[in-house]
């Protein structure tokens, strides 16, 4: 397993931050899939997505400053893939952080995983650039 992490600064309060990620804007920002449904249950919001045939479920679970998703099921691109997003004030809005585990279960993990962690890289820079667009 490969873990990346990325960060920015949104000119938000946390409580915009906050507002602003839900599971399914979260799933739209990092631009790898569509939403094809969304599940409220109990505990935790279960996005199910897709794209070019592959298909993945997201299991979503908030945290006190952030939320935790991961794939769930035997469908999806990875053996294992789980995600942390979290804000704290700064300045005047949020130093927001998003850490991500990846692993796909291939052969030669140190070349897969490697591949697998680069692109998770760019959804995640992607959808806190977005994030930082959209909060402005």
């Amino acid at each position: 397993m490969r873990e990346v992490t990325v960060e920015r600064f949104v000119g938000a309060t946390p409580a915009e931050v906050r507002r602003a990620l839900d599971p399914a804007v979260v799933v739209e920002y990092e631009g790898s899939f569509e939403v094809l449904d969304v599940e409220e249950r109990e505990d935790a919001t279960v996005v199910t997505a897709g794209a070019r045939g592959i298909g993945v479920a997201l299991r979503f679970e908030p945290r006190e400053d952030g939320l935790r998703y991961e794939q769930v099921g035997d469908a999806g691109p990875f053996d294992e893939m789980w995600t942390e997003i979290d804000w704290d004030h700064e300045d005047e809005g949020s130093r927001v952080t998003a850490r991500s585990g990846v692993s796909l279960g291939l052969p030669l993990a140190a070349v897969t995983d490697r591949v697998a962690a680069w692109k998770r890289r760019g959804e995640l820079d992607r959808a806190l650039d977005r994030l930082a667009d959209d909060l402005g």
